[in-house]
């Protein structure tokens, strides 16, 4: 059971006096302002479209495939890209962790497939610690979504970072906790991995 102060750092920020509208099937949003050009384009950007699929509500309304890193640095035969639904890969990260590249630009990219429904204000929340001590968070807004026209997975690339650098920062691993959380407090998937910076990839 995940501890209290691990569940607040895993919370998403809020905006003060900001609270989501309630919910609605992407057929009603579809019918809402249908005179309005500029909106019209923008839902059907989203997937939302009169008469569009309203996709499959026997699954969750969000399915999280992958986590990338990526980095100019990396060699090209190497791949670091977490499948979510291979959990037992996810769990041997605990005792053979990840290597990364210590003081050089990488950045994450995620994917994720809308199965129905509208989401909204979907972000992608992340703690890294070490030794049980926060030493990193991320929020990164994913965005809002409805199903791809098409049933395709959407992607969103982070901005880059830099890995940190020192002999310091090479002893020891690094614990992840991930986790993509909508407006309504929603988890579509919540996962641990962990990593380890060394002088190469």
């Amino acid at each position: 059971m995940a501890s209290h102060e691990e569940q607040d750092d895993l919370k998403p920020s809020v905006t003060p006096g900001y609270k989501p509208t309630a919910a609605k099937t992407a057929d009603e949003y579809a019918k809402m302002d249908a005179t309005d050009e500029s909106l019209a384009r923008w839902k059907a950007s989203l997937g939302i479209v009169p008469g569009g699929v309203g996709g499959d509500t026997s699954l969750p309304k969000v399915t999280v495939l992958t986590l990338e890193l990526d980095s100019p640095t990396l060699p090209p035969t190497k791949k670091l890209i977490f499948h979510l639904a291979d959990t037992a890969k996810l769990a041997d990260t605990k005792k053979n962790p990840i290597i990364i590249k210590e003081g050089v630009e990488y950045n994450v990219r995620i994917t994720f497939k809308v199965n129905h429904s509208i989401i909204s204000g979907v972000r992608y929340l992340q703690v890294v610690k070490r030794a049980g001590v926060t030493v990193d968070k991320l929020e990164q807004m994913l965005g809002s979504y409805g199903p791809h026209p098409k049933g395709e997975a959407y992607a969103k690339n982070f901005d880059p970072e830099e890995s940190p650098s020192g002999a310091l920062v090479r002893m020891g691993a690094f614990n992840v906790r991930s986790r993509v959380i909508d407006d309504d407090g929603e988890v579509y998937a919540d996962w641990d991995w962990s990593f380890k910076l060394a002088k190469e990839w």
